[in-house]
């Protein structure tokens, strides 16, 4: 990666709409708002890990008998 990690323009674009829609909630709102975005970042999070340890093949085999 010779270049930092930049926002494409249209991620720019998402994130000042973003900035917008967050400005005019209430602060329950927003509270409410950022606590939903942190478990959807935790579940992302969760299956990103499922996927590498599932791609590296680092799960655990189970036997059936």
């Amino acid at each position: 990666m010779s270049q930092p990690a930049q926002l494409s323009l249209e991620q720019q674009f998402n994130l000042t709409s973003f900035k917008l829609q967050v400005g005019q909630m209430s602060r329950e709102q927003a509270q409410e708002f950022l606590i939903n975005l942190y478990e959807h970042m935790m579940m992302r999070e969760n299956m990103y890990q499922h996927f590498l340890k599932h791609h590296w093949g680092l799960e655990p085999t189970f036997v059936q008998e």
